[in-house]
């Protein structure tokens, strides 16, 4: 009689070092958390206190008087519009790269890759001195542009590989049937990527939310985005922690709860989709 199958289980140093890491994932997280809900005295203490009264002053001053309406209502513009563009673009480009041949194709995969690799921090001047240059500087416009530029490379490459995997002979099925290119791209291949769709729609959203510096530099007072307002509290008098700090929790819950919601779609996605050597 077979004994059952029983799962591997991993060293104590293993345990430790996962510990470890999460630790100092989450420490941030929960610093910035506590550090909300202090009032300025207990800030600038220079004793370090676990326990403590909690107040929520910082996050009544950040609603109040930050105008934080409009600036989650231009987020939600730039991540939306965002993600719908590079879920459009780069589906089409995915599915270039899979199906056709072309002189290039190659090379311009691997191009595509690289421009990923590219830090956001080194953008900012160049992008800076065209967009004013093209008159799109300040504009919600002009950031969403160069959200969709920085999110389209993974975009190809986690689609490609879904595309890649699909059987030939259900779109030449389709092709018999009558049905035309456009028909089989939206009637076959749309629906059979749908986990790859929702996992690059979320990346891309978490992005385009998340992002400071570009949106920072591309936006004014009027069209400055959740992360970049935050920009509002640096002022000559000081550094106002206490309302950064609640501020960096605002703009961190939705994508926490998204993700968490989602992870699973993140997982299939990710892992459905990968290209086999």
């Amino acid at each position: 009689m077979s004994q059952p199958h029983t799962p591997p289980r991993g060293s104590a140093l293993h345990y430790l070092i996962l510990v470890l890491l999460s630790a100092s994932c989450l420490m941030p997280l929960v610093i910035m958390g506590m550090t909300s809900l202090k009032t300025d005295a207990q800030i600038f203490d220079t004793h370090w206190a676990w326990v403590f009264a909690p107040t929520l002053d910082h996050y009544r001053a950040v609603v109040q008087e930050n105008h934080i309406d409009r600036y989650m209502l231009n987020s939600l513009k730039v991540s939306l519009a965002a993600t719908l563009i590079t879920l459009m673009l780069g589906t089409m480009c995915a599915y270039a790269m899979a199906r056709f041949r072309f002189l290039g194709r190659e090379p311009l995969s691997y191009a595509t890759l690289i421009l990923r690799t590219l830090p956001p921090a080194v953008l900012a001047v160049p992008v800076f001195v065209i967009w004013s240059a093209w008159g799109i500087g300040d504009t919600l416009g002009g950031v969403i542009l160069v959200y969709v530029a920085l999110n389209l490379p993974f975009t190809i490459w986690l689609l490609y590989g879904f595309i890649d995997q699909l059987p030939i002979e259900l779109e030449e099925a389709a092709a018999i049937d009558g049905c035309g290119p456009f028909q089989v791209f939206y009637k076959i291949v749309l629906p059979l990527i749908k986990p790859g769709l929702a996992a690059a729609s979320i990346f891309t959203f978490r992005l385009a939310w998340n992002e400071f510096i570009l949106s920072f530099i591309l936006t004014n007072r009027v069209t400055r985005t959740l992360p970049a307002s935050i920009s509002n509290y640096i002022t000559d008098t000081g550094v106002e922690w206490g309302k950064i700090m609640a501020a960096g929790v605002l703009i961190a819950l939705p994508p926490l709860i998204f993700t968490f919601v989602a992870s699973k779609q993140i997982i299939t996605g990710l892992t459905a989709g990968a290209v086999k050597g």
